[in-house]
């Protein structure tokens, strides 16, 4: 069986010492199959959640400082009650009118630059990247496309084609990776250079193949990849990319809707104006929802060529359930409380990263945190197994991460949006007392 970054790095293999929740996973596994995996070497049994905290079967509360699908906090009663509201009045496919998905679109558009004007809905993340490759390869008339090295943009099968981070020979042959932007290891006056030299080289070499240049692909903070918020990166590549008659997709499922802090978009920190963005689940709380939006300009040979249709992509409950995500992000605030709040844990984990030194970097902006363990600051060699270790302390602490990049050893800190100052206060009480546990 391959390794999968994103699926094994931080995955339950093993007995449960519990007979009750043995049992459970025993009848998930059986039901299910071998392709699912749990989180941690002891798996949690959840069955509430409120904010950024989660409970389990046995009432016991846990700091949620990962799951970002419940963007604005799990269970917002503001998005439950807009959901309840349009379920007990009508949900139904997007072939008929609603005022819900133009009043929604509108919205969406206005919080973009002028030039993304038009936009098209689907389910899930993995839907929209899979539409953006399609609308980009009508546009260009051309295959290629270049992602970063542990870049993970979804699971049907041209998305898995275009993700490293699910190892196997899943990536597809016209598909070429280059580093993601190590700000840990590379001069921040080389970053944005390096960077571009690699999509540069890549271009030549698709193009040499035959397939050509449709699309650099990027997840404008580089999640899976380790966390690189470094915004001078993206603007020489994409220069590259059109000078070579392709086009920029900015992956917004991790970086949208408010998380950097910065902005409402990811690819804004970086000057760029994209010529498609995708969207995925946190757009709308964890509702099945998810948006590709796009210029006209390149929508437009897609657009007047294929009479595109998802039957539930942008269905009522779905938009009521989005719009309610905005109002939220207005009406609390959340984008400069993602920037406060967040900064606030960094500087604290900065403060034990100078008592600890297998903590070698912090990083992140907004409420997206990667903390970079190595084995010693010098050599700045990654620890995959301390991280893994420090993950699993922490879920026995009732505090949830996880871990991402290539080597499986930066933690992974990207909570609800609701996270707060006290939150933070738990979260680093926890984290010291795990770290010297292992000092």
């Amino acid at each position: 069986m391959s390794f999968s970054n994103i699926m094994d790095s931080n995955s339950y293999a093993g007995q449960h010492e519990d007979p009750d929740i043995e049992s459970l996973i025993s009848a998930r596994q059986r039901m299910l199959g071998p392709a699912y995996r749990l989180f941690y070497e002891r798996p949690v049994h959840l069955v509430r959640g409120q904010g950024s905290h989660l409970f389990d079967i046995e009432g016991n509360r846990y700091l949620d400082a990962y799951n970002n699908v419940a963007s604005v906090g799990h269970c917002h009663p503001h998005v439950v009650d807009a959901v309840t509201r349009q379920m007990s009045t009508l949900n139904t496919h997007t072939r008929y009118l609603h005022n819900g998905i133009v009043d929604y679109s509108e919205r969406l558009l206005a919080t973009m630059p002028g030039a993304i004007d038009r936009v098209m809905y689907a389910c899930t993340g993995s839907e929209a990247n899979d539409l953006a490759l399609r609308v980009a390869q009508k546009y260009t008339g051309q295959t290629g496309v270049i992602v970063t090295s542990d870049a993970y943009h979804g699971n049907t099968a041209a998305v898995t084609a275009i993700s490293p981070s699910l190892g196997g020979d899943s990536l597809g042959p016209h598909v070429r990776t280059v580093a993601a932007p190590d700000s840990y290891r590379t001069l921040p006056t080389d970053l944005a250079g390096t960077f571009a030299s690699d999509v540069s080289r890549a271009i030549e070499d698709l193009c040499s193949a035959g397939y050509g240049l449709s699309c650099l692909v990027v997840d404008t903070i580089f999640s899976s990849d380790g966390i690189y918020p470094d915004a001078s990166v993206l603007e020489p590549a994409a220069e590259i990319v059109r000078k070579a008659g392709g086009v920029l997709i900015a992956d917004e499922v991790q970086p949208g809707f408010a998380r950097t802090g910065e902005a409402m978009w990811g690819f804004i920190r970086h000057g760029v104006v994209p010529d498609l963005v995708t969207m995925g689940k946190p757009m709308a709380n964890g509702i099945p929802v998810s948006a590709m939006a796009s210029t006209s300009q390149v929508l437009a040979p897609f657009a007047q060529e294929v009479p595109y249709f998802n039957t539930f992509g942008g269905n009522p409950v779905s938009m009521a359930a989005a719009s309610a995500v905005l109002d939220v992000i207005e009406d609390e605030k959340l984008q400069l409380h993602a920037a406060e709040v967040g900064a606030m844990l960094r500087t604290e984990l900065r403060s034990l990263a100078s008592r600890h030194v297998r903590l070698g970097d912090i990083r992140g902006t907004g409420l997206y945190t990667g903390v970079e363990v190595v084995v010693d600051p010098g050599s700045r060699t990654p620890d995959r197994a301390g991280a893994l270790h420090i993950v699993n302390a922490l879920r026995d602490r009732r505090v949830l991460i996880s871990v991402c990049g290539q080597d499986g050893n930066v933690l992974k800190i990207r909570p609800p949006l609701a996270f707060s100052r006290t939150d933070v206060d738990w979260f680093c009480t926890e984290f010291e007392a795990v770290l010297k546990s292992i000092d």
